[in-house]
């Protein structure tokens, strides 16, 4: 399944962003958003299965929403109260899975740039 994503940018801290992810086809597995920032491993920042469960990586919780709408085939990162630490490469990510208790995925997205600052 190809994954397209949108949203990302430049903001300043305590400003909004949100991520789109499209996807060529309605897959029915677990989906997830990574971000990897400059000299730092990739990070599962949150997961949504397919049956509705969702999970947070706690720097974020409180502040970030991820939702998805399957009409529309599209996975969606609602990032709010945005910090310095939030500043990464975000990739949207299908069918989220772990391995050696690291989470991973079978199909990507390109990435898309998020960078916010002081």
């Amino acid at each position: 399944v190809h994954l397209g994503e949108s949203g990302g940018g430049s903001v300043q801290a305590g400003g909004s962003l949100k991520l789109s992810c499209e996807l060529s086809r309605y897959i029915n597995c677990d989906m997830g958003w990574f971000r990897q920032a400059p000299g730092k491993e990739r990070e599962l920042v949150s997961m949504i299965s397919t049956a509705g469960i969702i999970t947070y990586t706690d720097s974020v919780k409180g502040r970030f929403t991820i939702s998805r709408d399957n009409t529309k085939n599209t996975l969606y990162l609602q990032m709010s109260s945005l910090k310095t630490d939030d500043t990464a490469v975000y990739y949207c990510a299908a069918c989220v899975y772990y391995s050696g208790g690291r989470p991973s995925a079978t199909d990507w997205g390109q990435g898309t740039q998020v960078t916010v600052s002081s």
